[in-house]
């Protein structure tokens, strides 16, 4: 909620120097102004949605490696929803977090932030949804692949295409960059070497 205190920022940083310390990653639910900030400034790896983010931090972000996961498949499926609704606190705020999040996409990938493709609300798993939606909102159709593929293998610590590693892929009867909309459609799916489908 846009009332709802963000977690302070020294105990925020407390957690991700902790959380750092052993290994982990420090992924932030973002959804305020403050909150998006404190995330960036106590050093956290992901922001998850970062809606009402500072574009002022962009540049912070990219600098320390902080990803963006911005959910849009989520987010901007509620803009003409959210026009019906009569004006509150609430309402404002959610629109205004879901206009502002194409153009803070753009932004944060000319910026050199690493965009990642997520989702986080039901249905799950609709991750072809997401790509769309960042290619919709100005990511080249490159990076929206990576952001569900290659990319997000290698910001998680995950190897990619090496001998040794997991067998893990998805093929596809089009080129994906060609046609993104085959990826609501593929044609074999490999999960740790064994088939799927």
């Amino acid at each position: 909620m846009p009332d709802d205190p963000a977690v302070p920022l020294h105990l925020l940083r407390s957690v991700t120097e902790a959380v750092h310390a052993i290994g982990g990653k420090v992924a932030v639910h973002c959804q305020t102004a403050e909150g998006s900030r404190n995330a960036v400034l106590a050093g956290a790896d992901s922001l998850e949605h970062g809606m009402h983010l500072d574009p002022a931090l962009l540049d912070q972000m990219a600098a320390q490696g902080t990803a963006l996961v911005p959910t849009l498949s989520v987010l901007v499926t509620q803009i003409d929803n959210l026009r019906t609704k009569d004006p509150s606190l609430r309402r404002d705020w959610l629109l205004s977090g879901c206009l502002g999040m194409a153009p803070l996409v753009r932004a944060a990938h000319e910026a050199g932030v690493t965009v990642l493709a997520g989702t986080d609300m039901f249905e799950f798993g609709k991750v072809a949804d997401e790509v769309g939606w960042l290619i919709d909102s100005g990511l080249p159709v490159e990076a929206a692949l990576g952001a569900a593929s290659w990319t997000a293998r290698s910001w998680l610590g995950l190897s990619g295409l090496a001998d040794g590693s997991p067998a893990d892929l998805v093929a596809f009867d089009a080129d994906p960059a060609k046609d993104p909309t085959v990826l609501h459609r593929p044609s074999r799916v490999v999960l740790r070497g064994r088939v799927i489908r």
